[in-house]
């Protein structure tokens, strides 16, 4: 097997493996610095950060024998110059050295590093990438201590809209060109380009042309520095101020992994998290805009009809008396149980389960399909996160629902905002009952007759089937009124969840939303009306599906979270949906 040698010591790759030496020394978790290289784009070498020595060995022409020093050591031929690790391909026996063995490559990083400093303003006190931004860390682990330069630093244009979401701070970029690329390679929609010449250059869009790439605040996310920021969250948080949470974006069916930032428990910024088999490195526009749907609009406390059409705000007790009594003055022949794919798998499970165990067989919900929509990348034309979820636990799709709703004297929604997205209409509920289970305010849920918030995905933990089939979960990343943080330990936190007061700006208990699990509304109505169901933590109702529902077969919490998703057996889920 093929072999490299790193600051002496010894290891194999390989054959035809195409990753270059910076890659592979990563992977080995070693570390040489380095800010234009990324592992999803081509390798231009432009920073000259990543410099290594290396060398292969010699041999023998007639022999093919490896050539011996005096000390039996394998002889080097070392190239003449400093290699960019980015864009050197591995040899069988080639040897490298790094920063951590070889003076004359540290000396050569920090030197490249002082001249891209040159004109780089002092930005860091103002600066949204203060805290996560490489050129920061490098400078502090391979910088220069100081800066020679005492001539005037070279001004470009700040502050430029290049789009709707992307501003851009020319002074601060280093032409790593990373945006560049990405616009060339990854979204392919080509709207930037590097434009002027020497220590004057910075990306900008084409004149009269906007940035409005549907995939445009990655380029905000692999900015090495901070030239290019979100108009949006500019100067809203530092990231020492935030926690960081694992979730999954709830705009669409592909299921993208998403980090969510939260501060004074509010979602503050949504970013994409890695993941290989789905989303890669990347993430639509489209779902960073879900962190004002967790903090804007929610619904905070129970609602009832009393007179007309008004809502008055009510007792979680009175909501789940009305709740029981209205269902036991009717038969269950009379319910409709409308299920969501905008909600969890556990969620819907623990609707269905309640509602069979009470007699009802009349299992339905609406897809939220909109043809042309999607890309073939990440952006889907299904708009929910857990369609097909919806569909193994045995919900049945309707393309009519308005019918549906017209035989039924009780209309159960869960999570679902039917009249908005236009497949009811108001009077389509006119004459039933109509409960709604919900997140936000919405036009849905000011029709119904009653109305009980639940949690959303960045309050609870809970797990989504994407179009592909497969099954990913979310962990809690925001307190309820009823879930203390530090409690909970599906939940992590930050530096001000520790050492945050009451006193402190911080820690505001408005921002707390007066909401419970979906699966907790079940608990409180079947106990209520007498049926012998107890749902627990969300994990243990997963252990369930898995147990009781072959397409969920095997499927935990602890493989989800190990495997960053399962891929859910074909053949189980046409079985269970047969």
């Amino acid at each position: 097997m093929p072999e490299i040698f790193i600051d002496g010591q010894r290891y194999e790759f390989e054959e035809g493996d195409d990753r270059g030496v910076l890659q592979f020394i990563l992977d080995q978790g070693k570390e040489v610095p380095f800010f234009c290289y990324h592992p999803a784009m081509s390798a231009p070498a432009n920073c000259r950060q990543c410099f290594v020595k290396a060398g292969t060995p010699v041999k023998d022409r007639e022999t093919g024998e490896f050539e011996l020093d005096e000390n039996g050591e394998r002889k080097i031929r070392w190239f003449p110059k400093m290699q960019t690790s980015c864009s050197l391909g591995m040899q069988d026996g080639m040897v490298v050295k790094t920063q951590e063995s070889d003076e004359d490559v540290a000396r050569a990083q920090k030197d490249t590093m002082e001249l891209i400093l040159i004109n780089h303003p002092l930005d860091c006190p103002i600066c949204d990438q203060a805290g996560e931004c490489p050129l920061q860390i490098q400078t502090y682990k391979y910088g220069p201590e100081g800066s020679r330069f005492e001539v005037k630093k070279q001004h470009k244009p700040k502050r430029v809209e290049l789009g709707p979401r992307v501003t851009l701070d020319a002074e601060r970029c280093i032409n790593c060109t990373r945006c560049v690329r990405f616009t060339d390679e990854i979204s392919e929609s080509h709207q930037l380009t590097i434009v002027q010449r020497g220590d004057k250059n910075y990306p900008i869009a084409a004149p009269g042309r906007e940035f409005n790439d549907p995939y445009s605040l990655n380029t905000v996310d692999i900015c090495p520095v901070g030239a290019l920021t979100s108009t949006d969250f500019r100067f809203k948080a530092r990231v020492w101020e935030m926690n960081q949470t694992p979730s999954i974006d709830i705009t669409g069916g592909k299921g993208t992994n998403v980090d969510l930032w939260t501060r004074d428990n509010l979602i503050m910024r949504i970013t994409p998290r890695f993941n290989g088999e789905v989303n890669d490195h990347w993430m639509p526009d489209a779902g960073r805009e879900a962190y004002k749907r967790f903090n804007e609009n929610r619904i905070s406390r129970p609602a009832i009809k009393l007179d007309g059409d008004n809502q008055s705000k009510t007792s979680w007790n009175n909501a789940i008396e009305t709740f029981a009594e209205t269902l036991e003055s009717h038969k269950p022949e009379d319910v409709l149980v409308i299920g969501s794919p905008h909600a969890s798998v556990e969620e819907n499970f623990a609707l269905m389960k309640v509602f069979n165990l009470w007699g009802v067989n009349n299992f339905k919900f609406a897809p939220h399909i909109e043809e042309g929509a999607g890309d073939g990348f990440l952006i889907t034309d299904d708009q929910a996160p857990n369609t097909s979820g919806v569909k193994l636990l045995g919900y049945e799709e309707s393309n009519d629902l308005s019918s549906e709703v017209s035989d039924a004297e009780i209309v159960i929604m869960l999570s679902d905002e039917l009249i908005d997205r236009g497949t009811l209409s108001k009077e389509d509920l006119k004459g039933k009952f109509s409960i709604l289970l919900s997140t936000n305010e919405c036009e849905t849920a000011a029709v119904v007759d009653l109305v009980i918030p639940v949690t959303c995905i960045a309050e609870h933990a809970a797990s989504y089937v994407n179009v592909e089939g497969r099954i990913q979960r979310s962990f809690p990343a925001k307190e309820t009124k009823y879930k203390d943080r530090s409690l909970d330990l599906e939940m992590n936190q930050g530096r001000l969840d520790r050492f945050g007061t009451n006193f402190d700006n911080w820690v505001t208990e408005e921002n707390k939303v007066d909401c419970v699990p979906a699966w907790e509304i079940m608990n409180q109505l079947a106990d209520r009306m007498g049926l012998e169901v107890k749902f627990g933590q969300s994990r243990e109702i997963m252990e369930e599906i898995a147990g009781s529902n072959p397409a969920f077969e095997n499927v935990s919490y602890e493989r989800m979270d190990n495997e960053m998703g399962i891929n859910l057996n074909t053949s189980n889920k046409q079985e269970a949906t047969a």
